[in-house]
């Protein structure tokens, strides 16, 4: 019977992607990724590009779908019996081509040992994609098979601006040069953010136009990771618990972490939720963003703060199913510092190399929400939920540049539509200019 299921799952996976390839072929329906261009000029240079991100963010559409992927072989660890010939033989999973797309390598490790021999004894002939929900970075087995063969990508939720179609601005770049652009109004009033971060940037979402279906959907995500990633990845057993630690954790998306609350609140030991921790931010549903520690004077928290990869999901794990109880909730003005955090991540993944992203907060609690590095260059951010900003929004910004005076520029982010200079080096501006 098992054999039989079996066949008819590798059915039903093969199937599915052939539908989504003719889907997502159609350019009314395939949003073109920010991350594509990167990844051909790597598969062009490089024998071995790894392309990891959570479930659903759209890592399959794009390998079946842009060029020049989409006249690679692919082959998904999906379907149960790719998985058994992964395991049994792996090479034969690339006889006859030099070019092939492998996803959801995690669930093989071992298929990594097999590539490493492909390329090592045949220089130049192979070209692989990895693809995979985990951050294989993480797991040693595969880190250690690809060690000076791989580039390494991950694919964000959507930004705003691949949803719109646009090519990604270069706000980023010319600030962190220095560059301000110029005070005045946008000719209309940004998007309300509230039903954006609702619905959230994972790709399936974007069909769904009411909250109760985004609510319904996001319900069936996070079933189908506890039941089905979770215990691919690690060996949990009380989900239950694990959801209750998510929820926790979500309800403080864009604050400090305290570990301790968290096992306490949880009733959980520390270890154990240290370990949840690390599987989720190795699933990439969550990450610790670390301070930025470079003060001369000042006496540095060190405490990471806390992301989800998707304000939808944190908003949902929280326990706010309509437009109505998120726009009371105490917690919006976090949700939306979690939503501008994602676009600052996407674009901070584009640049070559990819830009670094901290916080700054001291012990006396002045801080500045995000601080983004690249190279020797420093711009501040900081985010508020207001339409109006002014001169006292920016008190942290003003600590921040008195501790680091070679910092390019100091940013508010606001909701408004206004571009206003606040000082020499700080500079207001709308939300929707960050992210495209």
């Amino acid at each position: 019977m098992n054999h039989i299921r079996n066949h008819f799952d590798s059915l039903r996976i093969i199937n599915y992607i052939h539908n989504m390839n003719n889907y997502n072929s159609s350019p009314e329906f395939y949003y073109e990724r920010w991350i594509t261009p990167a990844l051909r000029e790597a598969v062009h240079n490089h024998p071995v590009v790894v392309l990891t991100g959570a479930r659903q963010v759209g890592k399959s559409t794009l390998l079946i779908t842009a060029e020049p992927f989409r006249s690679w072989r692919y082959r998904t660890l999906d379907d149960y019996d790719v998985l058994d010939q992964a395991k049994r033989e792996p090479e034969s999973l690339w006889a006859g081509t030099n070019q092939i797309i492998l996803d959801e390598v995690q669930k093989a490790p071992e298929l990594l040992q097999a590539v490493k021999m492909a390329v090592d004894q045949k220089p130049g002939k192979y070209r692989f994609v990895l693809s995979g929900s985990a951050n294989l970075l993480l797991m040693h087995r595969v880190s250690e098979s690809l060690a000076g063969r791989a580039v390494y990508f991950v694919l964000d939720p959507m930004s705003m601006g691949e949803i719109h179609r646009l090519p990604p601005p270069d706000i980023l770049p010319r600030l962190l040069a220095g560059h301000f652009p110029e005070e005045g109004a946008l000719s209309e009033e940004p998007e309300d953010p509230l039903h954006l971060m609702m619905r959230g940037f994972l790709p399936p979402l974007l069909t769904l136009s009411k909250p109760e279906s985004w609510v319904r959907w996001w319900e069936g995500y996070v079933a189908t990771y506890l039941e089905r990633d979770l215990r691919q990845v690690s060996q949990i057993d009380a989900l239950l618990d694990f959801r209750r630690m998510m929820e926790l954790l979500a309800l403080r998306s864009g604050q400090l972490l305290n570990q301790s609350e968290i096992a306490r609140d949880a009733g959980l030991s520390q270890p154990t939720v240290h370990r949840y921790l690390n599987v989720l931010e190795s699933t990439y549903l969550f990450e610790r963003l670390r301070p930025y520690m470079r003060s001369r004077t000042t006496r540095i928290l060190k405490s990471p703060k806390i992301f989800f990869n998707d304000p939808g999901l944190a908003i949902f794990l929280s326990g706010f199913y309509t437009p109505e109880d998120l726009q009371k909730a105490r917690e919006y003005g976090s949700f939306f510092e979690t939503f501008v955090y994602h676009h600052l991540r996407v674009h901070a993944r584009l640049m070559n190399p990819s830009a670094r992203i901290f916080f700054w907060r001291t012990r006396r609690g002045i801080e500045v929400d995000f601080i983004i590095q690249h190279g020797r260059r420093i711009v501040a951010v900081e985010v508020k939920n207001t339409k109006n900003p002014g001169f006292h929004d920016a008190t942290g910004l003003r600590s921040f540049l008195d501790e680091h005076g070679e910092t390019e520029a100091g940013i508010l982010v606001h909701r408004g539509r206004e571009i206003i200079r606040l000082s020499e080096k700080i500079i207001a501006l709308p939300w929707s200019l960050l992210t495209g």
